[in-house]
């Protein structure tokens, strides 16, 4: 689901479900799930629920790197919580009930990705004035507008948005290294042909955007879809931006 929305030269890796009885991912094929001594210390008194999301999340990132030719290594959060990637590396990760996900590409094919994955329902009640712009509101009540979604599926375009800011928000920071609110990137989505409710969308940075090979980037830009449940975002930042 993820990989489709990324360019070819990032490798993805995601699994459905949750650990099976006998210990090992199924859905995925991942194998038995480990976490290095270091990663164990950070969840040494999460729940259960939050120790298997972050011991999955990790074994789809250490499949990635190995099918990128990098030995697998821990994968330990850096400022404000990002993942430190293996030199040469950029990536992203994203888990949500039932499903983990991360994707890595070699830092020179792409300067930075950002993935998310979310339960494909409405948003909980008050959220999403807390995450949009006026601008965005008034585009999400003309695509609902315009019948009940797309390929006759409904979408659930107030989670989508969220969605879409998470994408990029985890694209932008690498490249930053400073916080981006939710009211400063406007978003607006276009549906796509395909068996699924997919699409594109561009995410309008309201402030000065990072500068790659030069140039500031003054958009960021994504590709959506959903299905199985769930909806995921993606966007990649090339470094010939246009």
């Amino acid at each position: 689901m993820i990989e489709e929305l990324l360019p070819a030269t990032v490798v993805a890796v995601e699994t459905y479900g949750d650990e099976t009885a006998d210990g090992e991912y199924g859905a995925g094929g991942l194998g038995v799930a480990t976490l290095y001594p270091e990663e164990q210390e950070l969840v040494s008194r999460a729940v259960p629920k939050r120790v298997r999301e972050f011991t999955l999340v990790r074994v789809c990132a250490r499949r990635a790197m190995e099918k990128l030719g990098v030995s697998p290594q821990p994968v330990l959060p850096g400022e404000r919580g990002a993942p430190r990637w293996p030199a040469g590396l950029v990536g992203s990760m994203t888990h949500c009930e039932g499903y983990c996900a991360a994707a890595l590409v070699r830092a020179t094919d792409l300067a930075s990705i950002g993935i998310d994955a979310e339960p494909h329902e409405p948003l909980p009640e008050g959220v999403l004035g807390s995450v949009s712009l006026p601008t965005e509101l008034a585009h999400l009540r003309a695509l609902t507008a315009d019948g009940p979604g797309t390929h006759g599926h409904r979408v659930h375009w107030d989670r989508l948005l969220f969605s879409a800011k998470e994408s990029v928000y985890k694209a932008w920071f690498p490249l930053t290294g400073k916080w981006l609110d939710f009211s400063e990137a406007d978003i607006e989505f276009t549906a796509g042909p395909g068996p699924h409710p997919s699409g594109t969308f561009r995410a309008r940075l309201l402030v000065p955007g990072p500068v790659v090979d030069g140039r500031e980037l003054r958009y960021f830009d994504g590709r959506w879809t959903v299905r199985h449940g769930l909806l995921a975002t993606a966007v990649s930042v090339s470094h010939r931006p246009v």
